[in-house]
Formats: C-alpha cells, structure tokens, sequence
C-alpha cells in the first residue's frame, strides 16, 4: 500500500478493573491511505471506540502507537477531529458561535477577524445550515445538531476525520441524509475519514474498506473488506449493485460467525434479521428518493 497517511502498530490496550487489568484490544494493526475512507464495524464491546480514540490521542495505548504522517500521536491536535454520537454542543451558544468556539482555537492570529467569520460560514454550508447560524441547540432538530458538530469538527481543517457513531441517535431518513453529506464533503475536501458504526448498510455505502473487529476480551482485527464500487455514489444504485450485496453479504457473515453462529448452520431468527433488514434498506432507499423529489 503506496501514500500511508496513518499507521496503528502493534496496539494494545489495557483497562484496570477492581478484578485485575482487562485487556481490550490485542496486536491491532491497520495502515490508512490519505483521503481513504475507513469503517470499524463489530459487535458491542469489541473494542471500536478505543481504536478510534486511542487515534485521536484521547487514549495512550499500552502498547504499539499510531502514526500521522511520519509522527508519533500522543495527545490531541487540530489535525485530527472527533465527531461523537452526541453532537456536544454548547447549548447556551447559537450554532455559528458553537463554530466559531473551534475556529478561534485553531486560527487565532493566523486568520482575521473577516477570514474567520467567512470560514466557519463556509463550512456551516458545507453541511447545508447556513440558515440557522443564530440557532441555539434547543431551537434546531438532532439532526441539525450533528450538523453542527461536524461543521466544527470541519472548520479545524483537520487532516483526519474520526466519526463515533454519529449518526447512530437517529431516524432513518435524517441518518441517510447526513450520509450523503459525508459523501459530499469527502468528495470536496478529500478527508482521510474514520468512522466507527453498528450498521452494514452504512458502512459499505461510505467506506473504501471496512475493518471488521473480533469479539473482545482482547479484540483485533479480524478481517478488512475492500469495497469496490466506484465514487461518487448513489444511493439507489449502489443498493442495487453486485457489489454492495456481496460486501453486505462478508461483513454479515464475519458478524455472525465472530457470534459463534456459522452462515451455513443460521437459525431461522438469524434469517429473518437479515430479511428484515433488507426490507428496511429498501424502504429506507424509497423514503430517501421520495423526500428528494419533494425536494426538488
């Protein structure tokens, strides 16, 4: 792999608990490409959360470390952002000052007063909220709200983009909706990306390859899946295509097997969780068209 944006090597990390140390990742290693767009997908407590944190520098490893261009991560910087579950916005500041909050800390003295004011307005664009930048939190939907988060998280100009679940808190058409944000803004800026995420479909739609973890104590990497469908992507074809039920198709499998439940031995409940969860993509596929020729 050729133009390696960010190594993690050799990571483990250990816990202490009243019962002696837990060990919940063990020998994690993954090489990232610059503007590569990267999903870790697992069962609850495989360890997804760590990873990422420990990239953001918010965890030390025990062992191993990660690598950004060329320089070890210890601490927290402005080239690496974090968009949580929960957007974390300050409630007694409207939207734009949530924003600006950012821009001040990474650019003060090196942007005017004028330059400022015109990024954190380009980057409320970018995310499609330049209609609410007087908006407080309380006055704006969750969905606008991670809006927001990731409008900040943009304005820091970071190199990487780590997303915690951010779409997990809620509904199905205005998840959607901010995937296809996410697609636009990777396509603009060419961010590397990392996103830790509960849902298959999410994961084969945005991702270039998906990290598949096993099941903790002491997880790892258990397999990555390339997807290859070409960018940009759309929606419906892409729910269509051989590929993205092929992909869908491995990383269910490695989920199941990883559970203890082999593919060829599934139950009947394993069955229809995967029916039901077709006839979800589908209809949330059919909402998404709907509400774009609404739209339109």
């Amino acid at each position: 792999m050729t133009n390696i944006h960010l190594e993690i090597t050799g990571v483990n990390m250990d816990f202490p608990t009243p019962k002696g140390s837990f060990r919940a990742l063990e020998n994690v290693n993954l090489k990232v490409q610059k503007g590569e767009f990267v999903s870790i997908i697992g069962h609850s407590g495989c360890g997804k959360s760590t990873v990422l944190n420990i990239v953001a520098g918010l965890y030390q490893a025990t062992a191993g470390g990660v690598i950004l261009n060329g320089k070890e991560v210890r601490d927290p910087g402005p080239e690496r952002a974090m968009v949580f579950q929960n957007h974390s916005l300050l409630p007694w500041l409207s939207a734009y000052e949530n924003v600006e909050l950012a821009v001040k800390t990474i650019f003060k003295g090196k942007k005017s007063k004028a330059e400022m004011k015109e990024w954190i307005e380009h980057n409320m664009q970018l995310v499609h909220m330049e209609h609410a930048l007087d908006k407080r939190p309380d006055e704006i939907s969750g969905g606008m709200k991670q809006r927001v988060g990731i409008a900040r998280a943009l304005a820091m100009e970071p190199e990487v983009l780590l997303l915690d679940e951010p779409f997990g808190a809620l509904d199905a058409l205005t998840r959607a909706h901010l995937q296809d944000s996410v697609m636009e803004i990777q396509a603009d800026l060419g961010n590397t990306m990392m996103m830790v995420t509960h849902d298959v479909d999410e994961a084969v739609l945005l991702s270039d390859r998906i990290v598949m973890m096993t099941n903790g104590p002491a997880a790892t990497v258990g397999d990555i899946l390339d997807v290859e469908i070409p960018k940009p992507r759309e929606r419906l074809a892409v729910s269509e295509s051989k590929e993205y039920n092929r992909c869908r198709h491995e990383v269910l499998r490695f989920l199941y097997d990883r559970h203890g439940k082999k593919t060829k031995e599934a139950t009947h409940s394993d069955l229809d969780l995967v029916a039901d969860k077709k006839i979800e993509t589908e209809n949330w596929v059919v909402s998404i068209n709907k509400s774009k020729d609404k739209v339109a």
